[in-house]
């Protein structure tokens, strides 16, 4: 009787804690997709808003790298026809060390030609790090995939 006992309870802990990393996964992947929509959607004239809106997502390297980059990309933004990001599909590489996770994303990228006749699709892939602050998911790494 012993044996049962202790045989549920350590089922009902691992199947806890399975559950518990699948609803962690679950959570920082849907981040992740929200942060790529609106890192591939530019608005050339919002270009002040873009560049401070993912600074605000931003944090180690990657905000590092961007808040240099700044200038260079706000003209970047600027200069672009509109554009509209959407994530294809995206999942959990793995979990680091350090806390932060490995996510994988697929994005396509959809612009019109300045006279609008033209639509233009580009798909790209990106390996992301995401890292915890708070209560606050965070981008410290973002790399495109060849």
């Amino acid at each position: 009787m012993v044996a049962a006992i202790t045989a549920s309870s350590l089922m009902l802990v691992a199947h806890t804690s399975r559950e518990h990393a699948a609803r962690k996964d679950h959570v920082v992947v849907d981040y992740v997709k929200w942060f790529m929509a609106q890192f591939t959607s530019v608005d050339p004239y919002h270009a002040n808003d873009y560049v401070e809106r993912i600074l605000a997502q931003a944090t180690g390297d990657f905000a590092q790298q961007y808040r240099e980059k700044s200038n260079e990309i706000l003209l970047q933004v600027a200069q672009a026809e509109p554009a509209t990001g959407t994530v294809l599909d995206a999942g959990m590489e793995r979990w680091n060390d350090d806390g932060s996770a490995n996510v994988l994303v697929a994005t396509e990228v959809t612009s019109k030609s300045p006279d609008g006749k033209q639509v233009f699709e580009n798909t790209n892939r990106w390996a992301a790090t995401a890292k915890q602050e708070g209560n606050q998911w965070k981008i410290s790494n973002l790399l495109q995939v060849i």
